[in-house]
């Protein structure tokens, strides 16, 4: 038996666990490209945001 029969039988020969893994796979997928752009976008801006300067201006 292939990988690929035997995820087939697993997971989408249902319905119901087709749209599981599904929903799952959405899910993770936007965790990371989500934190991916938070990553690119800190690392473009890196000095000009307020957490990277907020030490310059608070009262000690």
């Amino acid at each position: 038996m292939s990988l690929g029969q035997t995820i087939y039988r697993t997971v989408f020969a249902r319905t119901s666990t087709a749209a599981l893994a599904v929903i799952t796979m959405a899910f993770f997928f936007e965790r990371g490209v989500s934190g991916f752009s938070d990553y690119t976008f800190d690392r473009i801006n890196k000095g000009k945001q307020w957490k990277d300067i907020k030490h310059l201006y608070e009262n000690k």
